[in-house]
């Protein structure tokens, strides 16, 4: 894997690029990235995650395209059009299964699994011709080991549910799961940044920014997206790979936190119904505006954002602008503009700071010794936002922030998808297991968990710990469990498996123990009944949980695939 190129696709809340490498790891350079925008006279390295859908749910456009075409079209053409943005939010902290729904802007819905494998056939297709075009060479799928960012505070589920959606785009096939790797946000951005140059960081002093490289160097990485808030804490060792030191955290108070107080306050000024209805009938409008107030929220300023001409005439009916400014704090009217004071923007940014800074302060009172805060991500690049995460923690730690915030991730993916050892380690997020029977014990089991069959007295849901929560766990290590069949003659054994954040457990029925997924494996040698083994197989310690089972009796191996979404 280590030699073959590489593509790293950053699919964000709010933007999406990808980075990649064409080089052997002997030549290794830094990774290339796709420029976005170029048509509308911009040059970004993510492009807006919006994606458009024709009346008949046929892919027209993805990026900057689809934001502009959306915009662009007669009111009536576009209420037909299905327009999704910020869609990877709906992932987010919930068991998810494959008949999901979004929301489009205007109100229909469409199934997710189909808006994101459109998303990703296009990224994948657009990398492939972008590196045609540069190296005048053809490439195919199966020359490149893919990559795809993740937040690390997903669930398996959202995960699965990305993996299901590459391989309907086309990224992986049957038989080539491994060419795809998921990377964890903030872990890319950290083994991009640990390498960063002084000059890699914003500096306003002359102070030294640059993480030192030093084993035993702590440091807690902010991601700070447009949808989450993913939070990992890491320790150099020798040789210059790095441990996760705690469990990820995090919350959903990214930037679009923001966004949703400025949509407030608009609707607070424009009263009467008349946000309302500007929202329902001019979706591709408000759109603008939103993508307006981005630009704005980098900085530290009053924001002057024009006023779209349908929202006047609406409010025109009602009464003069100047009149619906009255009484509002921190808004002003001004010839056409609607002008929002620097202590108002700051107001929109308060819950999610808080947020942060709460999930910060916790991590800062374990008194692991932490010596930056590093900030990434492209609601990182703040002002705002940096000013009060510094002030806040300047007794503390230093805190960094890499110049080109938004294209640490990307980069980063591409040298994790070279060398997925760079991350040595990583907390168990829970203990994880698996239901068995075991032979009925008076001193310990339950009574009601008691059952007699032809082969003695059982005890039944008997949770076998794999592994523990907060245990550490190699990137490729494997922990291995012997286990039988329940009844004597049968030929598929299914396994169940649970997680729990609770460190000990007995039963899998317990309080706060979940069920995340099961897999079967096939056993047709039945001569040995319940004594038949099967070896399970479970790597927990990597970005994604993968097992295999083998029967033992006839040697079959399944790589298991752990189903963590809900049917």
């Amino acid at each position: 894997m280590g030699d073959s190129f590489i593509i790293a696709i950053d699919f964000g809340t709010t933007y999406s690029g990808y980075a990649f490498s064409i080089k052997s790891r002997e030549e290794e350079i830094e990774p290339r990235l796709k420029f976005w925008g170029e048509e509308f006279g911009l040059e970004t390295p993510k492009a807006p995650t919006c994606i458009l859908f024709d009346e008949q749910e046929q892919f027209i456009s993805f990026g900057y395209k689809a934001k502009e075409s959306y915009i662009s079209k007669k009111r009536e053409k576009a209420k037909e059009m299905f327009f999704f943005d910020c869609f990877k939010m709906s992932l987010y902290s919930k068991k998810l299964n494959r008949d999901l729904q979004i929301k489009a802007a205007n109100g229909k819905s469409m199934k997710a699994l189909k808006i994101f494998t459109e998303a990703l056939r296009f990224l994948k297709d657009d990398a492939l011709k972008t590196i045609s075009d540069i190296t005048a060479k053809k490439f195919t799928v199966s020359e490149f080991t893919w990559v795809l960012t993740v937040p690390a505070i997903w669930d398996p589920s959202a995960k699965q549910f990305m993996r299901e959606a590459a391989m309907e785009a086309g990224i992986i096939t049957e038989g080539t799961e491994d060419k795809l790797v998921m990377a964890l946000e903030p872990e890319a951005a950290s083994i991009w940044c640990k390498k960063l140059p002084v000059e890699g960081f914003i500096s306003e002093h002359q102070e030294e920014n640059k993480i030192a490289e030093s084993p035993g160097t702590r440091y807690i990485v902010v991601d700070c997206g447009g949808g989450t808030i993913d939070i990992t804490v890491h320790e150099i060792l020798e040789g210059g790979a790095i441990k996760e030191l705690l469990k990820a955290s995090g919350n959903d108070l990214g930037g679009q936190t923001v966004d949703r107080k400025f949509k407030e306050f608009l609707r607070e000024i424009f009263s009467d119904g008349v946000w309302d209805e500007y929202e329902r009938n001019y979706p591709s409008e408000v759109q603008k505006m939103m993508y307006d107030f981005t630009l704005f929220k980098k900085q530290d300023d009053d924001a002057e954002i024009d006023c779209p001409y349908n929202l006047g005439e609406i409010a025109k009916e009602k009464k003069s602008m100047e009149d619906f400014f009255k009484g509002v704090q921190g808004a002003s009217w001004d010839d056409g503009s609607i002008v929002i004071s620097k202590q108002k923007l700051r107001e929109f940014f308060t819950e999610s700071l808080e947020g942060i800074t709460q999930s910060l302060k916790e991590i800062l009172t374990k008194g692991l010794k932490i010596e930056y805060i590093l900030l990434v991500g492209g609601y990182a690049e703040s002002q705002i936002l940096q000013t009060h995460i510094k002030e806040e923690f300047i007794d503390d730690c230093q805190v960094l922030c890499p110049l080109r915030s938004q294209e640490a991730i990307m980069k980063g993916a591409v040298q994790f998808g070279r060398n997925p050892s760079a991350v040595a380690s990583r907390k168990s997020a829970f203990t994880y297991g698996v239901a068995v029977m075991e032979r009925f014990d008076m001193l310990k089991h339950k009574e009601d968990k008691k059952f007699t069959n032809e082969e003695g007295v059982w005890c039944n849901d008997v949770f076998l710990t794999l592994v523990k929560a907060n245990e550490d766990v190699g990137w490729d290590e494997i922990k291995t469990e012997i286990l039988n069949p329940m009844e004597p003659d049968q030929k598929v054994v299914s396994f169940t498996f649970y997680h729990t954040e609770k460190k000990y457990v007995t039963y899998v029925d317990e309080e706060g123990v979940e069920e995340i997924g099961s897999f079967q494996v096939e056993s047709p040698d039945t001569t040995f009944g319940t004594n038949r083994e099967i070896e399970l197989k479970i790597k927990f310690g990597f970005t994604e949980m993968t097992a295999t089972a083998t029967d033992k009796e006839t040697g079959s191996t399944k790589a298991a695939m752990l189903n963590f979404i809900r049917k």
